[in-house]
């Protein structure tokens, strides 16, 4: 279903161009080389300062993602994270850790002269916008989030073991499985990681295309691209940073998201769900939002995790919108 064929729903707001985009460099790195954080500014250079954090780990901004918010009204900021996109090198993931993205983000804050700003990720993306946010709540005007993952053990799992989302795509989870050794199948993260790393390049791009197999199948309720719209070399680098992160239960005690909800009560915050959401289950927003009953919950029916449904960009719109209302006297020329 498209918004054209849906006339009650929200579109995304037109196409835009950046009116600033930039390399930020970083930390010097073992090989001599440093990380360069690419960023992008659209809309109004005045309006309410909003930041985009994509999801993954290991994914990238993309044009759309610039679509969600009034650009009359926002100041929309995307960076690409560590490894990812157009950020430098590409796949890099010697200090690539979830506390090194929120010093990025926080050094995205200060060069921009930005005092505050509303964060808004999804998936992945609500991950780092809550680990955020708990770190620097005074910087936090608002926040949206949608497919919320909250990064423990059994979150991990739900994708990568064979009592979640296979139980749902059990002949698509035997596909994955056979990209792997039969040795493998005990550690399956492992075994996708050592692949991943092989020095055989087809290694590499055989096990991409089977991890992006599988999460598109249980990514959406009607899966839309195909593998040869793919650029290989991003998508490697995608898994291989996001099985970085897995590997690692990204980098966060298992329960620190839930057990620190008392430092960002405050926020005004938006969360958006897909009720089939087969990645992140609606169950993780639902346990955040007993955990945050003050955050404003919509359940979208008949929607799965991707942030481009018809429904879903309804709702993420109409959410950009009030949150625009509700911080309608805010300029974001304040000196940080």
């Amino acid at each position: 279903m498209t918004n054209a064929d849906s006339p009650s729903l929200r579109p995304l707001y037109p196409e835009l161009s950046p009116y600033n985009t930039a390399l930020i460099e970083r930390e010097t790195l073992s090989q001599g080389h440093a990380h360069q954080i690419y960023i992008e500014q659209c809309g109004n250079p005045n309006g309410i300062p909003v930041i985009f954090l994509h999801g993954g780990p290991g994914s990238a901004c993309r044009p759309q993602h610039r679509r969600y918010f009034d650009p009359a009204l926002y100041r929309i900021i995307l960076f690409d994270q560590r490894g990812c996109g157009r950020s430098l090198p590409l796949g890099e993931l010697e200090n690539n850790t979830t506390q090194y993205l929120v010093a990025d983000m926080e050094t995205i804050r200060q060069r921009l002269a930005i005092q505050q700003w509303v964060v808004f990720g999804g998936s992945w993306g609500s991950t780092l916008s809550l680990y955020y946010a708990q770190r620097h709540p005074e910087r936090v005007l608002a926040m949206i989030l949608r497919g919320v993952f909250l990064g423990r053990q059994q979150d991990i799992d739900w994708v990568y073991a064979p009592h979640g989302a296979a139980q749902f795509f059990p002949d698509n989870w035997q596909q994955l499985m056979q990209s792997i050794s039969p040795n493998g199948h005990h550690a399956p993260l492992e075994a996708f990681m050592d692949s991943l790393l092989a020095p055989a390049r087809q290694q590499q791009t055989c096990m991409a295309q089977a991890l992006y197999n599988w999460q598109s199948m249980i990514g959406r309720l009607a899966p839309l691209d195909t593998l040869s719209t793919l650029d290989i070399d991003q998508l490697i680098a995608h898994f291989q940073i996001q099985l970085h992160f897995a590997r690692q239960r990204c980098f966060i005690s298992d329960h620190v998201i839930l057990d620190k909800i008392d430092t960002i009560r405050h926020i005004p915050a938006w969360l958006i769900q897909g009720r089939y959401d087969l990645v992140c289950p609606a169950k993780q927003t639902w346990e955040l939002h007993q955990a945050w009953p003050e955050s404003q919950l919509n359940f979208i029916h008949l929607a799965g995790h991707a942030g481009d449904e018809a429904a879903v960009i309804d709702a993420l719109v109409s959410a950009t919108d009030a949150a625009s209302q509700r911080l309608s006297g805010l300029v974001s020329s304040q000196t940080a």
